[in-house]
């Protein structure tokens, strides 16, 4: 796929139509860098593309979205990767962006595309990708190799009561494990037991089956999220949105990521969010900073003086 993003502005006066629809090939990549300009760079780069008339892209193509609704002063956003959706990153990236977005209400689309549609008052069918078919994770050794990185691109799974006996983790390329419904429990029975396991993960499931119980999360989207419930007929689903810390406290032990410095986060989101908009020199990868090529150079050294500002909390 080409790392589509679809981006949707609500005029403040509601326009002709309502909204109006854009998107970027490979603009995906570093959504949330490109966020952090802030409206007032964001919005007139936007509507420098050509409008996008007809159907979105599906949530099968769609890999990062935004609704920018003028009238509320709400950004509605998801992506598949980005320092927003790193353990060690999230929050980081979190307060950074309402910094960029002074007055703002700042929103997390857990069902992708088809929630951007929904608080249009769209059909979220019209955003599905159609014939959809589950592919359910791998379960990683206890020494693969990506396991080396800081920010693993894994889905941690522990199944088992208050003293939890299996901890497994899987690759994180395919469907979220929440989509297999019970199934999961008995295709993991053989899988590698990690044990503990002490590193970061983008999304995880706590399976109780003798309560029959499940918690799952993520710092990603899922789509169809709302509905995942449906798959686990006569249990208790609980979604915990990107509240990882609910999955440790009731996996026993199991899983122990690494803590979260503030400050040293801070400063890598920083870091990364500059580079993202310094000017780069031409690349097979032009597409990717599509914002930042655009932008003239007044605007980028706006952008990356405000970035460079002062670090200290609060500001």
């Amino acid at each position: 796929m080409a790392d589509w993003a679809t981006y949707v502005v609500v005029p403040e006066d509601g326009g002709t139509d309502g909204h109006e629809v854009y998107e970027a090939r490979f603009g995906a990549v570093g959504l949330d860098l490109d966020l952090l300009a802030g409206p007032d760079v964001v919005v007139p780069l936007l509507r420098s593309r050509s409008r996008v008339e007809g159907r979105w892209r599906d949530d099968g193509m769609c890999e990062a979205g935004a609704l920018i609704d003028l009238r509320s002063r709400t950004l509605l956003f998801f992506a598949l990767e980005g320092p927003v959706t790193q353990m060690r990153h999230r929050v980081a990236t979190w307060e950074l962006l309402r910094r960029a977005w002074p007055g703002w209400e700042l929103r997390w689309s857990y069902d992708g595309s088809a929630e951007l549609a929904a608080r249009l008052g769209l059909d979220p069918e019209g955003v599905r990708e159609p014939h959809r078919t589950i592919y359910p994770e791998s379960a990683l050794d206890l020494d693969d190799e990506e396991l080396a990185d800081p920010d693993p691109l894994v889905r941690v799974v522990t199944i088992g009561g208050p003293d939890t006996a299996r901890c497994h983790v899987l690759s994180g390329v395919n469907d979220h494990p929440i989509a297999e419904g019970p199934a999961l429990v008995d295709r993991l029975a053989d899988a590698p037991d990690h044990g503990v396991y002490a590193l970061a993960a983008d999304s995880g499931i706590h399976v109780d089956p003798a309560r029959r119980r499940v918690g799952w999360w993520l710092l990603d989207a899922v789509a169809g999220a709302p509905d995942m419930a449906a798959r686990w007929p006569g249990w208790t689903v609980e979604f915990w949105q990107d509240h990882w810390e609910e999955h440790v406290r009731l996996a026993g032990g199991r899983f122990v990521p690494p803590a979260v410095v503030p400050e040293q986060a801070r400063a890598e989101v920083r870091s990364e969010a500059l580079e993202h908009w310094s000017p780069r020199p031409p690349s097979p990868s032009d597409w990717v900073g599509w914002m930042q090529a655009a932008s003239p150079e007044s605007v980028r050294d706006s952008v990356t003086a405000t970035l460079g500002g002062d670090e200290r909390p609060g500001r």
